[in-house]
Formats: C-alpha cells, sequence, structure tokens
C-alpha cells in the first residue's frame, strides 16, 4: 500500500502507541538553533536536537528508552532492577533515577572501565540515588550477561522479582522504539518551522540510531542519518545497528527492513578506545560551550561533535545545507574527566 508522508507518520505513531510506555522523559525536546557556531565553522546552518534535556537526573538518551523498559518492568511486577555498563554509564545513571521515581530498587554490576570507581560525575550521581553498585575488572561487556542473571537469582531467592534491562542483547529492540518515536517528534518540530535538514549527526553506538534509521526508512525521509560510533567493537556498527533496526520493526509489526549498505557510521573518531577523551573531541566541547553555552561531553557527543566539525571543515557537509546535531546528554561525566580537559 502507498501512503503519503502525512498517513505514514499516523500508521507509525499508532504502532508505537500500542506499545506500553511510562512518562518520564520531558518530551519534546528542544531544537535549539546555533547561529554562532554555524558561523565559526563557515559552513551549514547547525541545530542541535537537546535530548539532554529529557529531566530525568541530568538527563540524556537514555531516558527516552526507559519510559518503555520500565513500563514493561511494571507490567511483569519488577520491583528491583538490574542493569549494568561502564563506571561512568549514562544509562546505569538514568536507569537508577527512574528506579527512585518508580519505587524499584536499583542493582547496577559495572566494569571497571577507564575510570574506574573515581567518585565522581555519574558513578558519584548512582551512589547519590542508592543504587547497590557492583564494580569487577575488565572492559569487556559481554562479560556482564551471566553476572546480571546470577544477581537476579540471588534476588529471586530473597523473595524479590527483578528485571535485568541488559542494554546488549534481548532488550535492544524495545529500547529503539524510543527513537522511532522520536524521529517522528523531531520532523513535526522541523515542519512547524519549515525547515528542510540534510544530515541528523549523532553519536551512535547501535539502539538509538537503530530507531532513527528505522523510521527514516519507513516515512522515506530524504535527511541523511550520519552516525559516529564511540567505540569500536568485534562486530561493525552498520551490522548491529541493522539487526536492531529490524528486530525493532518486527516488535512494531512494521513492514519495512535496513541492509547495513544503508546505515552510515565513522569509527575514525574513536581516538585510542572508548571513554579515553580525545584532542579533537576536547576542542569540540569547548568550541561549542564557548559559542552557545551548550556543554557536551568527552565520551559520546565530543567526538561525535568532532566528526562533524572535521567533515564540515573538509567540505563533507556544505554551506547552504543544514544539519541537526542529536545532543544524546552524557555532560555529569564531564566531572570525571576534568584531568583530560586541559583547563
Amino acid at each position: 500500500m502507498v501512503r503519503s508522508n502525512e498517513e505514514a507518520r499516523r500508521y507509525l505513531k499508532g504502532l508505537v502507541d500500542r506499545i506500553p510506555r511510562i512518562s518520564l522523559a520531558h518530551l519534546p525536546t528542544p531544537l535549539d538553533h546555533c547561529p554562532r557556531l554555524s558561523e565559526q565553522l563557515g559552513g551549514p546552518q547547525i541545530y542541535i536536537k537537546r535530548d539532554d534535556c529529557t529531566g530525568l537526573a541530568f538527563g540524556g538518551n537514555k531516558t527516552r528508552q526507559l519510559d518503555f523498559i520500565m513500563a514493561e518492568a511494571q507490567q511483569k511486577g519488577a520491583d528491583a532492577i538490574i542493569t549494568g555498563a561502564a563506571t561512568q554509564s549514562n544509562l546505569c545513571r538514568q536507569t537508577v533515577a527512574a528506579c527512585r521515581r518508580l519505587g524499584m530498587k536499583p542493582y547496577l554490576i559495572l566494569l571497571h572501565g577507564v575510570k574506574g570507581p573515581l567518585m565522581q560525575g555519574n558513578l558519584l550521581l548512582d551512589h547519590l540515588l542508592g543504587a547497590e553498585v557492583t564494580i569487577i575488572e575488565g572492559e569487556d561487556f559481554g562479560t556482564l550477561t551471566p553476572l546480571f542473571q546470577q544477581k537476579a537469582e540471588e534476588l529471586r531467592r530473597q523473595g524479590h522479582k527483578p528485571y535485568i534491562f541488559n542494554p546488549f542483547n534481548a532488550t535492544t529492540s524495545l529500547a529503539a522504539v524510543a527513537y522511532v518515536d522520536a524521529f517522528m517528534e523531531l520532523t513535526d518540530q522541523l515542519e512547524q518551522r519549515e525547515l528542510r535538514v540534510d544530515y541528523l549527526y549523532l553519536s551512535a553506538f547501535n539502539i538509538t540510531p537503530a530507531g532513527l534509521a528505522l523510521a527514516a526508512k519507513f516515512l522515506g525521509s530524504e535527511v541523511k542519518i550520519v552516525g559516529i560510533t564511540p567505540a569500536r567493537l568485534p562486530e561493525d556498527r552498520p551490522t548491529d545497528i541493522a539487526r536492531i533496526a529490524n528486530s525493532t520493526a518486527r516488535l512494531l509489526g512494521l513492514e519495512a527492513s535496513l541492509k547495513p549498505e544503508e546505515i552510515v557510521n565513522y569509527d575514525v573518531y574513536v581516538g585510542e578506545k572508548y571513554g579515553v577523551p580525545t584532542p579533537k573531541g576536547v576542542e569540540a566541547i569547548k568550541l561549542v560551550a564557548e559559542a552557545e553555552g551548550i556543554l557536551l561531553d568527552p565520551v559520546y557527543t565530543g567526538k561525535a561533535m568532532a566528526g562533524l566539525i572535521d567533515h564540515i571543515r573538509r567540505g563533507l557537509v556544505r554551506k547552504g545545507e543544514t544539519v541537526v546535531f542529536l545532543h544524546t546528554g552524557g555532560t555529569p561525566a564531564l566531572f570525571a574527566y576534568i584531568s583530560d580537559l586541559g583547563l
């Protein structure tokens, strides 16, 4: 069936609205024009979609995802949530805050990572919010899955009903629904302002770009989505992102699919490794702060903005075009990276 764009959006919105959801995120998030940054770079007109303003414990893109994840946890009668990543994880900080909003007990199993047990940034907030935190050695996220299961079994023996939010497997398609919805939100904002956008740039691991790419594909959007990955993983990002997008389509009952070759994702801005700032990323943080009073972070958005700046300076994104930069949050981590900012 051929649908008009408006019909397609109503249809997609209807599918998203069938998924259980609770309201944790402050939506819609602002879309800020950045005239001084645009002028200083001498390239396209730049807008920043402020998903750092989702409102839950300093905000970030994970709060949108938690609208759906926590709704499922509630439906299953959970009284405890288990999740984990690295010690400066934005996902963990927002999940802990969501637990506190909903009266659930948060349990975190964290990899030591670059900053380890430094009581600053996100880890400080995890403790302030009262999470039970376990830190283990290593940097392999794959080691966390069996530990989540072990913790769940322990809690069940104590009479609890735990829910595992594993950002590395089963819950990814449900989380990606949030960014199918976010793409429609952004489209509405652009139409209200009569803006035609050429590019959407973001820091892109997998879940957020998967939702965006799926919505763009189904709606026939001409916006080119450009992901800048913050880490090099064994599996290439386009394959991972396409798989999550297709899993999300099945969850929604949506007749759409993506191939890895349709996903644009750059890994050349990672630097030494995940969690280690780059000089260009730090330069980007300072430039945006001084030009627009907007704070980026050294792990995700700083590196993504460094990628956008490089593309503008190389002429890949040209003067006269328009780009939206999706600010996915992460600013509490700034306080754990004071020594890396050269101040």
